[in-house]
């Protein structure tokens, strides 16, 4: 390894209070670089937003977080544990929702929620009790004996994210939970996510193209591209850096600011395939 390239397994342990901390994150499909050596800190108890256009190498730096995708360059440190090398200690501290639906339509919402109690490992005398808890605390309870597929888009997405709570999980990760939804079912996803976020502490990690969601809602965002944070802070440091740059007294919006980090964010060389509309698409149809 170069003299000039720091070895980020080196790097000094991540403070108190950091739930994730990237160093140098960099991934890789075939030529194409998705994450480009990255750096990114998750505080303990934000909610962070991961911001950016359709290929900025969001959903790979979850996927690497979450262990769904090896560490291959970099390093990734979730609650102070490698996600290289103890993969089973982070995923036992994690709740995901990803993109994709992961809800089971021939089964019940309660159902659902206990087979993930049950690839999440929790204890066969807690099962019952943590699933009846997860389906309470989004307001699934009436309806968590019913089939998941005569539920309406947003209970699908509350079911998803009664699936990751069952866990009782430190750190919530989020990829686009409100795609497709109407902005009804999108509040009421949120209000739940806040509700159990203010009653256990949890870290939120989530990615989104919703900038009023983003804005609303997360203590800070990094806003992303080719593969790298290009801009991080709070919302209203990011519209107010935006407003200086520009020499207006006149407050940008999030999305101004996402436009100027990110320009169009049809760059015919960013990671995002055919295979990565399809499947949005497919799940906005899902859950619309």
């Amino acid at each position: 390894m170069s003299t000039d390239t720091p070895d980020p397994r080196d790097a000094p342990d991540p403070g108190p209070g950091e739930a994730v901390a990237c160093t140098r994150l960099t991934y890789s499909f075939g030529e194409t670089t998705a994450v480009d050596a990255l750096d990114l800190t998750v505080r303990e108890g934000e909610v962070f937003g991961l911001l950016g256009p359709n290929g900025a190498g969001k959903t790979t730096a979850i996927r690497c977080v979450t262990t769904l995708l090896p560490v291959s360059a970099g390093l990734v440190r979730v609650f102070g544990h490698d996600a290289a090398k103890d993969r089973m200690a982070v995923r036992r501290l994690l709740g995901y929702v990803p993109q994709q639906l992961s809800a089971d339509s021939g089964l019940t919402g309660r159902e659902n929620v206990a087979l993930f109690a049950r690839v999440f490992d929790v204890p066969r005398r807690e099962r019952a009790a943590r699933v009846a808890e997860a389906l309470a605390a989004v307001d699934l309870a009436d309806a968590a004996d019913r089939l998941a597929g005569t539920y309406s888009g947003g209970m699908v997405r509350r079911l998803e994210l009664a699936q990751a709570l069952v866990s009782a999980p430190r750190l919530l990760i989020l990829d686009e939970p409100t795609i497709g939804l109407d902005p009804i079912a999108r509040t009421g996803v949120w209000d739940h996510i806040n509700a159990v976020r203010a009653a256990t502490g949890m870290t939120v990690l989530v990615t989104t193209h919703y900038m009023d969601e983003a804005d609303q809602y997360c203590d800070r965002v990094g806003l992303m591209h080719r593969g790298r944070i290009r801009a991080l802070g709070t919302p209203g440091e990011l519209r107010r850096g935006l407003a200086e740059r520009r020499g207006t007294d006149t407050e940008p919006t999030l999305e101004d600011v996402f436009r100027d980090i990110a320009g169009s964010g049809l760059d015919d060389n960013t990671a995002g395939g055919f295979r990565d509309v399809r499947s949005t698409r497919r799940t906005a149809r899902r859950v619309g």
